[in-house]
């Protein structure tokens, strides 16, 4: 795998650590193109704007790079007890994460639980 460069600006760095499938299941946004995340943030991004992510996910040894791009925003006050936050869709070359994830929620994927998005 290539090295990604990492952005100057960290406005677009982001560092997510999943350890429960739980947590995973209420961040994975599956109804997006390559897929993407939740990342819980008090930050202010744009619609559109490109993220670079650090995702250390389950007891993966090393932290996944990821590019993607915001596609969700949680205001930092959202309504209805939801976390702030921003969702990022995977770039296309970083879709084969999204692979990986759904092994991580093999069971639970088609389930009614709530999420942080949808």
């Amino acid at each position: 795998m290539a090295k990604k460069a990492i952005p100057s600006s960290g406005q677009g760095l982001l560092s997510l650590t999943i350890k429960e499938q739980s947590v995973l299941y209420s961040a994975y946004m599956p109804f997006l193109r390559n897929g993407g995340l939740f990342v819980p943030t008090t930050k202010n991004y744009a619609i559109g704007d490109e993220v670079f992510m650090l995702l250390n996910l389950m007891d993966e040894p090393e932290k996944i790079p990821i590019t993607g791009q915001v596609v969700w925003i949680t205001p930092k006050q959202p309504q209805g007890n939801r976390v702030a936050g921003i969702g990022v869709q995977f770039s296309d070359q970083d879709s084969s994460v999204n692979e990986k994830i759904e092994k991580y929620l093999v069971g639970i994927l088609r389930s009614d639980r709530p999420t942080h998005t949808l």
